[in-house]
């Protein structure tokens, strides 16, 4: 069969997908952030035998595997990219490694430091690139592909600072002391996470998460500069390109400030973190943008009636608008593959009492 019909069809075959087209389903698709991770056994077992985080990332089958483990043992509705947002910089030219039990380590951007001096090497995508299409072989019919990529200004902190900071103070003060600097380092940023994307997407990713982890550190001046206009900017270059395929922002510590950036970036949906009022986002988002989240990861560690509560109460805040249902933030290593199962069974149904 061709046609809309067709399209039509094979839209509803993927629930998340659809979802992000404007569906709502009775019983919200799910996925979780971070979901191939170190709360899984065969996750650490892999990484183990590879030796380290970056050599994992490059070496694309293992890569495709950890993608794929969460999918075998839950069977969620999309699969996220295994892969690391700092692959952006190290493509831009930016040495990066990973220091046992620290975490990233890049070189850092001084105020002294010659942007010019980073030379891009987008060959480093490829390896990435490789890892989404055995995925994309190996992946059930029904499930949604998801690609990611960080978003500027989080991307920027860690190239500024060499690492993850509590308040990302070196990157808001070259904003507020070289803005004109800063604001070239945003823009070669936002460019090679359009490539970085667009690859992801040519390669098989139907549909793409921007990942603002550090967006709340902004003062609203600032996140509109710094959050909203980068994010619209590669939004926009994306659809451009790939006109059909939706876009998720997850501008993670945004709080009232997101009605503005889900009207201002553009994108197709938007995540919420936990620290976000499931009820006041529903009144405050534009009607009918599907939305994502927002379960707190502490509470799935918890289990048993704190997550029964707290999911039927972000089920109901969303019951009118398309919801895709997932955590506030990245799922945490110490939590119970149990919890899993169980939050799983809740949202479906499928409990047995």
């Amino acid at each position: 069969m061709t046609g809309p019909d067709a399209h039509a069809g094979a839209v509803s075959a993927k629930p998340l997908l659809s979802v992000l087209r404007g569906a709502m389903p009775p019983i919200p698709p799910m996925w979780l952030m971070r979901q191939a991770g170190r709360y899984l056994p065969e996750y650490r077992a892999l990484r183990a035998d590879k030796g380290g985080f970056l050599e994992l990332v490059y070496d694309s089958a293992a890569a495709a595997e950890v993608t794929l483990q969460p999918l075998r043992r839950f069977g969620f509705d999309g699969a996220i990219l295994f892969s690391d947002i700092l692959i952006v910089p190290y493509a831009m030219g930016q040495d990066l490694w990973f220091e046992a039990g620290e975490g990233p380590r890049l070189a850092p951007i001084l105020a002294e430091t010659d942007l010019s001096a980073l030379k891009p090497d987008f060959s480093r995508y490829e390896a990435v690139y490789e890892t989404v299409r055995q995925v994309k072989s190996a992946l059930d019919p029904s499930v949604t592909f998801l690609g990611f990529a960080g978003s500027p200004w989080t991307i920027a902190t860690y190239m500024v600072a060499g690492q993850g900071s509590k308040d990302q103070g070196a990157a808001r003060r070259m904003a507020y002391q070289q803005p004109d600097r800063f604001a070239a380092l945003i823009d070669a940023i936002i460019d090679a996470t359009v490539v970085y994307l667009s690859g992801q997407i040519a390669a098989g990713v139907e549909a793409v998460q921007l990942f603002d982890s550090w967006a709340g550190s902004l003062a609203p001046l600032q996140f509109e500069r710094w959050v909203i206009e980068p994010n619209a900017a590669i939004v926009r270059k994306l659809k451009a390109l790939h006109p059909d395929i939706p876009v998720i922002g997850f501008p993670k510590g945004a709080g009232a400030k997101l009605p503005a950036y889900a009207i201002g970036t553009g994108v197709d949906a938007v995540g919420v973190d936990e620290t976000v009022d499931p009820h006041w986002a529903n009144q405050a988002l534009p009607a009918g943008l599907p939305v994502q989240g927002n379960l707190d990861p502490l509470a799935l560690i918890a289990g048993g009636q704190a997550v029964e509560q707290a999911v039927d109460n972000l089920r109901a805040a969303f019951a009118g608008r398309p919801h895709i249902f997932n955590l506030g933030h990245g799922i945490l290593p110490d939590t119970p593959i149990a919890h899993v199962e169980a939050l799983i069974a809740h949202v479906r149904g499928t409990e047995t009492r």
